[in-house]
């Protein structure tokens, strides 16, 4: 139907006719001719249709934005003083012979270039929304990252096998997606939050290098990094340890960065145990761009009178930090007000602050806060030494258990840096977090859980605290991080049937329950299962970051909301009762039903 694609043309096609087809971008009416920019998936190229053709000049006059076109015309080079060297094609024009109109459009609801259209209304016309430039390019850029993953890993010597969508429900962090069986009444499939088991057991079965670019399910809530299905890339070895996975790892990231986008990481990505990473940042996946750290001062804020400080300082779990802002004393009250209020987003009940006038004079004329009076001289004296506090500087403190401390001083810390700019000159600042516990303590239910996954191998030589002190226990798992942004995490596996099982004791799984959910995978590792591990990274989260883009919705051809809706689909929806009465499933009313009945 055509024979060049628009954004392929330039000056040296001139004087050739050529078959174009695509949407008319933009229509301009020029003094009697007519200018139409054409669209593809290859960019777009200038169509001048002058009334000596009065057949296709009568049909341009017809023509409105997002029309599909086909053009015949002939390559010309563009006027002195209209070249557009923005443009790959913006040296020509293309003067039409003929025009035919292929399908009209309605009007469509906002412009491809309008910037300020709402996300609720472009994920709903979803079909128009990915005709936009950075759409377009974003899925590109998708594309060829997924390729890049590919070829590297086929020259690594993995192969990639599919794992099954429709699985039996285990716990894995997250709720499952239920499927309900026609055939089996009352029982029910789940959707894969990952395929975990499956890849263990491909291990087993001797592949011994697998990967997979997975669909993966889970029905938790939703943020701009999260969304009910996302992709993975999975990736699993047998005799393999902690190293080669992190190395094989690193060396498919800068590949890809390297291959797409032609960014240089660094030759090696710099290690982070999780317990300096939480003391130092607030968070496991800290943002190193970012050159404001956390201080402790727990132990120097147990005998102060300041009861906020005290209290968290002498409380179980408790953290007492300061965050240190140079030259944060121009930071006018409004400004900590807000600051204050975004904290409480992470619990946190309140911001105290010092502001830094004369470092020598430790009272209420040198340090200008509302505590300062509560706190002793010897204290104050800590926290200025501690923290490296100069004249001018500001410091914030959060004071709660350790856990909400970490979340709201570590956001509080990315916020400051990245709007106040205390960055360092890094564009990309990777690395990799280790060491971490294996198991999280829920207070709310008194029970030990998994922290990354049950499968998770402790270190060597923690096996012992499995019994008499979990929270000890160190695991074999490490994370990838990159900006601030998780990029993939993985570990060595459990191989060996009996540590599987006390493992399943710890979390208080009973040998009944891990019978009923896991008995496959412990069957398996009975009959000699080799030492495995593996890494998953997120696809989305990936290309996001090469994009630029904050949300991954914005690459992904059709997400959801983050009430986890297609506007597009208008999904989910309420099915036809026939399909109901053959799952034997019956529709109660919600509570907010009822009560308006």
């Amino acid at each position: 139907m055509r024979t060049h694609y628009c954004g392929e043309l330039n000056k040296s096609h001139e004087h050739k006719e050529v078959i174009l087809c695509g949407w008319a971008h933009r229509r301009r009416d020029h003094g009697g001719v007519i200018f139409i920019d054409l669209r593809d998936s290859e960019g777009l190229a200038q169509i001048v249709i002058d009334p000596d053709t009065p057949d296709a000049f009568k049909i341009a006059e017809t023509i409105r934005n997002e029309f599909v076109l086909k053009v015949t015309c002939k390559v010309r080079l563009r006027p002195e003083g209209t070249i557009n060297l923005n443009l790959p094609s913006g040296e020509i024009e293309m003067l039409a012979s003929k025009v035919e109109i292929l399908n009209e459009s309605l009007t469509p609801p906002f412009m491809l270039d309008d910037e300020t259209v709402s996300e609720a209304v472009r994920l709903e016309y979803r079909f128009i929304d990915l005709r936009r430039d950075v759409m377009q390019k974003n899925l590109r850029l998708r594309n060829n990252t997924s390729k890049s993953v590919r070829n590297f890993l086929d020259k690594e010597g993995f192969i990639e096998l599919e794992t099954p969508i429709l699985n039996r429900s285990t716990p894995e962090g997250a709720r499952d997606y239920l499927v309900p069986s026609r055939v089996h009444h009352g029982e029910f499939f789940a959707l894969p939050q990952s395929p975990q088991l499956f890849k263990q057991i491909l291990m087993v079965s001797g592949f011994d290098r697998y990967y997979q670019i997975a669909k993966c399910f889970r029905d938790e809530d939703l943020r701009a990094d999260r969304q009910p299905e996302f992709t993975q890339i999975d990736i699993e070895a047998s005799f393999i340890d902690e190293e080669s996975i992190i190395e094989i790892s690193e060396n498919m990231i800068r590949q890809t960065y390297s291959e797409v986008l032609n960014i240089n990481l660094p030759t090696s990505f710099p290690k982070l145990s999780y317990k300096e990473s939480m003391s130092r940042y607030g968070s496991d996946k800290p943002d190193l761009r970012v050159t404001l750290e956390l201080t402790e001062m727990t132990e120097e804020m147990k005998n102060v009178d300041f009861k906020v400080f005290s209290s968290a300082a002498n409380m179980e779990n408790g953290r007492v930090a300061a965050l240190r802002v140079p030259g944060g004393s121009d930071l006018s009250r409004s400004e900590i007000d807000a600051y204050t209020e975004f904290v409480k987003i992470y619990g946190a009940k309140g911001l105290a602050y010092i502001k830094v006038k004369d470092k020598t004079q430790l009272n209420e004329e040198g340090l200008q806060s509302p505590i300062v009076k509560n706190i002793n001289t010897k204290a104050l004296e800590a926290i200025i030494n501690k923290t490296d506090s100069e004249n001018g500087d500001l410091i914030f403190f959060g004071a709660d258990k350790a856990k909400i401390v970490n979340e709201a001083m570590g956001a509080l810390r990315v916020k400051i840096g990245h709007e106040k700019k205390h960055l360092n000159d890094v564009e990309w600042a990777p690395l990799w977090v280790v060491d971490f516990p294996m198991f999280d303590y829920d207070e709310t239910s008194k029970t030990w859980n998994a922290l990354h996954h049950p499968f998770t191998a402790p270190q060597d030589g923690h096996e012992k605290y499995l019994d008499s002190d979990p929270g000890k226990c160190l695991s074999k798992a490490y994370d990838m991080v990159i900006n601030g942004w998780e990029m993939g995490g993985g570990s060595i596996r459990i191989h060996k049937s009996d540590l599987q099982s006390k493992v399943f004791k710890a979390l208080g799984i009973s040998e009944q329950e891990a019978k009923d959910k896991f008995g496959f995978l412990l069957d398996a590792l009975k009959y000699g299962a080799p030492p495995h591990g593996g890494v998953a990274f997120g696809l989305d989260r990936i290309v996001t970051l090469l994009a630029g883009s904050d949300s991954i919705r914005d690459v992904i051809a059709f997400p959801k909301t983050q009430k986890a809706q297609c506007l597009m689909t208008q999904s989910p929806n309420r099915v036809d009762e026939k399909q109901l009465q053959e799952l034997h499933i019956r529709v109660r009313p919600s509570s907010s039903e009822q009560k308006n009945d």
